[in-house]
């Protein structure tokens, strides 16, 4: 099935591939020695163009987002008009001087990303911040990485997770290029419960209705698939064009 691009509605922005944590696995191939190629300035007037023209949410990425210099100026100014979430690894938001910045100006709803659910201090850290921001006015929300190997320690954080968030709030993402687990897995994981994971679950398919703008501004209607077209304009006119131009490849490819 083919995307209409004049469909989108969701939007995702990757500010850097710039990331301390450096995960072996990103889709994003983020680490240390990352680079930053948007200015907040471009993040801001992009968006904004696209809020007019549609676009009801939009999501910053990395990398790191809240590694990204300029990150609150982006939020201040795209809070007010769209529907703002922020993914993170959360380990900024440990030190209280950068959480109450957070807070200070802040966006719609903050994911946190759970990459080694086998760690338990890892998995302790982000629980704490999710509580913690639970206690202010942004919506928190979990991404919990499975990874095949890992699935009855998964079913054990998400049940934990399920104390103090709803389904709605954690979103079960399937680890891809290596130990990539099964939809059952993930089902098993649910308890047989509906559950959020990304819409390719069952078959690669690009959305209907969400695009992704990666760090060095090419575009596609998935993060992690193949076939990325550059903007040729930060604009939603930009936006549009380039989705036309992508031929939608698996990210196994």
């Amino acid at each position: 099935m083919k995307s209409n691009p004049s469909n989108i509605k969701l939007l995702s922005i990757d500010l850097s591939n710039f990331c301390s944590k450096k995960c072996s696995f990103c889709y994003n191939k983020s680490s240390d020695v990352g680079q930053t190629l948007w200015k907040p300035d471009d993040v801001i007037s992009f968006a904004k163009s696209c809020v007019e023209n549609g676009i009801e949410a939009v999501s910053l990425g990395g990398g790191e987002p809240f590694e990204y210099q300029g990150v609150f100026e982006i939020i201040a100014a795209l809070q007010p008009l769209v529907y703002l979430s922020v993914t993170t690894n959360g380990l900024k938001l440990q030190d209280e001087k950068y959480f109450e910045k957070v807070t200070a100006t802040p966006p719609d709803k903050i994911h946190i990303t759970i990459h080694f659910p086998d760690n338990e201090k890892e998995v302790s850290r982000v629980i704490k911040t999710l509580e913690k921001l639970s206690k202010t006015d942004i919506t928190p929300g979990v991404n919990l990485l499975v990874n095949s190997n890992k699935t009855d320690v998964c079913k054990q954080v998400y049940e934990n997770l399920l104390t103090f968030l709803t389904p709605k709030q954690i979103i079960l993402i399937p680890q891809r290029f290596s130990d990539t687990p099964t939809p059952k897995q993930l089902a098993a994981i649910a308890g047989g419960k509906p559950f959020q994971s990304p819409s390719c679950l069952l078959k690669c398919t690009p959305p209907q209705d969400f695009c992704s703008v990666s760090w060095d501004k090419k575009v596609n209607f998935c993060s992690y698939a193949a076939g990325k077209q550059p903007l040729q304009a930060l604009d939603y006119q930009g936006l549009m064009a380039a989705l036309e131009r992508v031929k939608f490849g698996s990210c196994t490819l």
